[in-house]
């Protein structure tokens, strides 16, 4: 990557597919977004500029890359695919890109010193955590296949429920056509990666919408 590109990224300022660090002093958690990126639409990592967009560059980026490499090859599983490079700033300075590619793999998680493990998932500049059912969306949407349902009654009342509203929760939709929420939340799934469902991730509660595609049908 050039200087001219690095600069142009950084006044857009951060997104769903880039996020800055000025620094490396907490990998453990940096690594969070390297996870998110993966799990969801790929993106870059700049380490060396800050959250003002400032490009202030790293003194010694080889050691912020190994303390990160190291970060991610102990944090992260199951292990990503990326590429990182070097950009210079100015004659002692660097600006340190990780570019990480959407995974084939995903879900990634973030396993702590405990062994506890947590999948995240980018949401506009955000790295959040991901839900039962984005974590499930992912790991059955590995498969290359077609996904078939029997379509009764309680996708009856889930299309009726979306006539009436914009989008539906699992919660709502389990009150609304009395059923288990486990129940309401594997149908909803499975909605998703028919493709007659899109499922859009939140900090509080994922939101399910009717998909395009389908409407357009």
């Amino acid at each position: 990557m050039e200087l001219r590109l690095l600069k142009e990224l950084v006044k857009k300022g951060e997104g769903e597919h880039l996020e800055f660090k000025l620094k490396t002093n907490h990998p453990e958690k940096i690594v969070r977004e390297i996870v998110a990126f993966a799990n969801t639409g790929g993106g870059k990592l700049f380490v060396g500029v800050g959250d003002d967009k400032s490009i202030k560059g790293l003194k010694d980026a080889d050691e912020d890359e190994f303390i990160l490499s190291r970060a991610i090859d102990k944090y992260i599983y199951p292990p990503i695919t990326y590429k990182h490079e070097k950009i210079s700033i100015s004659q002692d300075r660097d600006v340190l890109v990780l570019t990480i590619p959407r995974s084939v793999d995903k879900p990634h998680y973030v396993v702590d010193e405990t062994g506890v493990r947590q999948a995240y998932v980018r949401v506009e500049d955000k790295s959040i955590q991901a839900s039962r059912e984005m974590k499930e969306i992912m790991r059955r949407g590995r498969m290359d296949r077609d996904i078939r349902f029997q379509y009764g009654e309680k996708e009856e009342k889930l299309m009726k429920l979306l006539d009436e509203k914009e989008s539906v929760t699992v919660d709502l939709f389990a009150a609304f056509a009395g059923i288990p929420r486990k129940i309401a939340s594997n149908t909803l799934v499975v909605m998703v990666l028919a493709r007659i469902l899109e499922v859009h991730p939140h900090e509080m509660i994922d939101q399910f919408t009717m998909s395009m595609a389908y409407q357009s049908n």
